[in-house]
């Protein structure tokens, strides 16, 4: 499986989820942490635990394991290794204070989501 095929999947398993504002960066040019990254905000922590968990059941049934797994027992950010896939998810304020999209200002967006994209 490529690593946009995980990422898409991760992409999904946010939006199942009722996730805000998903972002797909490409990062494989400004990094060797990984391809892409995922990057997703939730209301709540317990809305981002359910965003990290079920991200983790999708992945896991195409049969991919998270790598290393960080911040689930705050929920205030959890960050979640697939090797090659980055996932970000958070709670809206952490997002807009650790902004770390534009830490990577020069990657390529891939993908938002439709409310991003209408406006």
């Amino acid at each position: 499986m490529t690593a946009l095929e995980k990422a898409n999947i991760a992409v999904k398993a946010l939006d199942d989820k009722k996730a805000s504002n998903i972002e797909l960066l490409d990062v494989a040019q400004q990094t060797s942490l990984g391809e892409y990254f995922v990057i997703a905000s939730c209301q709540s922590s317990v809305q981002v635990r359910a965003c990290a968990d079920e991200v983790e059941e999708q992945l896991d049934e195409a049969g991919i394991s998270v790598l290393h797994r960080e911040g689930y027992s705050t929920g205030s950010w959890i960050l979640m290794d697939y090797g090659d896939v980055i996932v970000h998810v958070m709670q809206q304020e952490a997002r807009e204070f650790y902004g770390i999209e534009r830490l990577w200002d020069d990657a390529g967006t891939v993908k938002k989501t439709e409310e991003e994209t209408e406006e």
